[in-house]
C-alpha cells in the first residue's frame, strides 16, 4: 500500500506545482515564488544604465566589401603611354558599425513596475579597415617618360576607405547596427526581470 500512496502524492504535488506556476500574481504567486525561489528582481534606472554601459563601444554589424578601384594620373598634352600613370587595386575592406553605449544617459531609461523604455545613442561607424593581406594592386601602367609616382597607391587606398564607407551607408549599415544593438538589449532587459520591454 505504500507505492501507491507515494504515487498520490506525487500526482497531487506535480498539480500543484503547475497550477501555482500559472498563477499570475496575488498571494499564491507570491508563496510560490518564495518556494521556488524564483524572484524577479527589477532594477532600478541606475543599475540598468550601469549594465547596459558595460557593453561600452560595442561593434553590433560587419560588412565585407570587394571592390576594384582605379587611380590615374595624366598629361594634358602627352598621350598616357609617354607620360601618364595608371593603377588597378583590388580591394577587400570592412566597413563596423555599432553603438558606444557608455553614451547612455539617465533620461534616455524609464521604468514603470515591470515596463521599461531605453532609447539608444545614435548607431556610428566605428572602423573603416582595409585588408592590406587580400588588397593587392592588379596593374601598374607607367609612361616611358615619366617615374613611377610613390604617392598614387597611397592615393588609391584612401578613396578605396571612402568608397566602402559610402557602399556601406547607401546599404543601410547604420540601420542594422541599431536593430542589432535593440536585439541585445532586449536579451539583457530580459534576464533583468522586465516583462514589457520598448528599446528604440
Amino acid at each position: 500500500m505504500l507505492l501507491p500512496g507515494l504515487l498520490i502524492g506525487a500526482i497531487v504535488a506535480l498539480l500543484f506545482a503547475v497550477l501555482m506556476a500559472r498563477v499570475p500574481s496575488g498571494p499564491l504567486a507570491a508563496l510560490w515564488s518564495a518556494l521556488s525561489g524564483r524572484n524577479t528582481h527589477i532594477a532600478s534606472e541606475g543599475s540598468v544604465i550601469e549594465r547596459i554601459q558595460r557593453l561600452q563601444r560595442m561593434e553590433t554589424v560587419v560588412y565585407n566589401m570587394d571592390k576594384i578601384v582605379t587611380g590615374e594620373k595624366d598629361n594634358p598634352l602627352l598621350p598616357d603611354f609617354i607620360a601618364g600613370d595608371r593603377l588597378l587595386m583590388v580591394v577587400h575592406g570592412q566597413v563596423v558599425a555599432g553603438i558606444d553605449f557608455t553614451r547612455l544617459k539617465n533620461s534616455d531609461i524609464k521604468i514603470q513596475g515591470k515596463e521599461i523604455h531605453v532609447h539608444l545613442p545614435n548607431s556610428q561607424i566605428l572602423i573603416t579597415r582595409l585588408d592590406n593581406a587580400r588588397t593587392k594592386v592588379y596593374s601598374r601602367n607607367t609612361g616611358i617618360l615619366v617615374r613611377v609616382d610613390p604617392n598614387l597607391e597611397s592615393q588609391v587606398r584612401q578613396e578605396a576607405e571612402g568608397e566602402l564607407l559610402q557602399e556601406a551607408a547607401v546599404g543601410g549599415i547604420l540601420n542594422n547596427a541599431r536593430d542589432n544593438a535593440r536585439v541585445t538589449v532586449t536579451s539583457l532587459l530580459l534576464g533583468l526581470g522586465f516583462e514589457k520591454i520598448e528599446v528604440d
